[in-house]
């Protein structure tokens, strides 16, 4: 006996390969988010570190993260900076 209602099936999508600038800025971002993680961990669980230290990081992983995507100052600050002022007051207990 046929089923009478038939679940319909999607055919099979083959995925368009992403355009060479989409496959760049894919990698540039997942190294972003690498690096920014790495200074994040770094700052969190180096006790030997210092504010300045960490302040210096900070600023550097800033100037890096703008090098590979400049004229995203905006982004930088909505994203990053809060996670890295909320590290910072938890880290060094600043208020």
């Amino acid at each position: 006996m046929p089923n009478p209602d038939p679940i319909p099936t999607t055919p099979a999508v083959n995925p368009t390969p992403a355009s060479p600038d989409a496959q760049e800025e894919a990698r540039l971002i997942r190294r972003l988010q690498l690096m920014m993680n790495l200074v994040l961990q770094t700052i969190a669980q180096d006790h030997s570190l210092t504010i300045d230290d960490a302040s210096q990081m900070i600023g550097d992983a800033r100037s890096a993260a703008l090098a590979m995507f400049p004229g995203k100052e905006l982004a930088y600050d909505l994203i990053w900076r809060p996670r890295f002022q909320r590290l910072m007051r938890e880290r060094f207990r600043i208020m």
